[in-house]
């Protein structure tokens, strides 16, 4: 008989009767009263869920209430250990965690990770977790300036966050036999800010014309040292299987004259596994937006369950962009080690702002994460929602008027701005 932490879950199997002990831990005010929350100072870390196994997660519900904390979602930080780890198995800011990097948070829908109404303000999670001995999840306050109502006077604020939480779990009698049947739930976070376009080829040293720079931008191989300068979105050491990511993208509008069409995709997903690793991909991809199952730069906003568009950039493509791609029915196995790359743009050419969670399972141990970015060095770009809006107005301007007209027009109320 198949153990109950291996079952299926879809709805056909739910005539076959389990006997499981289901559990939950959650923020229920002890007293009997309604503050249903934990308050988190800034600065302090808070344990929410410390439970012997053997067991296994399979849903964590959460919302918070927090003030004057732009990005809080890239400042609280969720940290998860299984069994006797000194070093967390997941280390990832929340919003980032639950499926949405920016600091932002939004509606959207996917089978493993969802944010949920009002404006996303609602975070689930239904990644499977599994514990033999024992798992501890953390919540840190990494925000200074976060403030919440004071229970005694709510018109006072007082510092910190509210944060409401549900832990579903079950708990087993035993653990199977085959111990390498199981693998246990990692997630990363790794934000890059490449700041700078890489303006001349590095093969030619001549400069990129305006078609190379849009469409074809040199070459990259493993020769000229271009796998190198892929942005990773994953290096793990082990056994175990890869499980997808979601892709956080920045994208400024600068320098306008290389950028007339500012499409931040193109680059390649490229997977190496096990003896790849060195040499080429064992998986070459076509383009961002391939990899996320996606086609021809897209802006509308999508979501599937295995991948989808959560924000699709302003006006060319400029701001914030968000997609995923989740291998839940098609994970990447690996034996001992797994590279997952992606170019930020095509031959990595790109200065844009890269933030990806990766998330895998692995037999223990996992090797040491690279050091967690500080606060300030996990801090979105700021908009540049006003610069957007006058290269939107310059090309109804061009459209309606013609160039010497727009040109006249854009001066008067680049004028007019200046007065006001």
């Amino acid at each position: 008989m198949t153990h109950d932490l291996l079952r299926s879950t879809s709805l056909r199997d739910l005539i076959k009767l389990s006997s499981f002990k289901r559990k939950r831990i959650s923020s229920y005010d002890k007293s009997g009263g309604n503050l249903d929350m934990v308050f988190i100072k800034p600065g302090e870390k808070t344990t929410i869920f410390n439970v012997d196994g053997p067991g296994c997660i399979n849903h964590i519900w959460t919302t918070q209430m927090v003030n004057n904390a732009k990005f809080w979602p890239r400042h609280i930080i969720i940290r998860m250990w299984w069994d006797d780890e000194e070093t967390p198995s997941v280390e990832c800011p929340l919003g980032d965690f639950f499926g949405l990097g920016h600091g932002d948070k939004q509606n959207f829908v996917s089978e493993p990770l969802q944010m949920s109404p009002q404006n996303g303000k609602a975070f689930n999670s239904w990644w499977v977790m599994p514990f033999k001995n024992h798992a501890r999840i953390e919540i840190e306050n990494d925000n200074p300036t976060s403030l919440i109502p004071d229970s005694n006077f709510l018109l006072k604020k007082k510092p910190g966050i509210m944060f409401y939480y549900y832990v579903d779990y079950e708990l087993f009698d035993s653990w199977p036999e085959d111990e390498t049947l199981i693998g246990y739930f990692h997630a990363q976070f790794n934000r890059v800010d490449y700041k700078k376009d890489l303006l001349i080829n590095p093969d030619s040293g001549k400069k990129y014309n305006i078609l190379e720079w849009q469409m074809l931008a040199g070459k990259n191989t493993r020769e000229n040292g271009g796998y190198d300068r892929n942005h990773f979105i994953l290096k793990a050491k082990g056994k175990g299987h890869y499980v997808g990511c979601n892709i956080n993208i920045d994208n400024f509008p600068f320098p306008l004259k290389r950028r007339l069409y500012n499409w931040p995709g193109e680059g390649d997903d490229m997977i190496f596994i096990d003896d790849d690793i060195g040499g080429e991909p064992t998986l070459y991809g076509t383009g961002t937006e391939d990899y996320v199952n996606t086609a021809f730069c897209p802006q509308e906003k999508y979501s599937a369950p295995y991948h989808g568009v959560i924000k699709g950039g302003g006006f060319n493509w400029e701001g914030k962009i968000t997609y995923y791609r989740y291998h839940i029915q098609d994970p990447i196995p690996f034996e001992k080690a797994i590279e997952v790359t992606i170019e930020h743009g095509h031959n990595n050419h790109r200065g844009d702002d890269w933030a990806t969670t990766a998330y895998w399972y692995q037999l223990e141990p996992h090797a040491p994460f690279p050091p967690f970015p500080s606060r300030e060095d996990r801090n979105p770009r700021k908009d540049l929602n006003w610069l957007h809006g006058l290269l939107k107005v310059g090309v109804i301007l061009l459209k309606c008027l013609g160039f010497t007209a727009a040109v006249f027009a854009a001066i008067k109320i680049l004028t007019w701005i200046k007065i006001v």
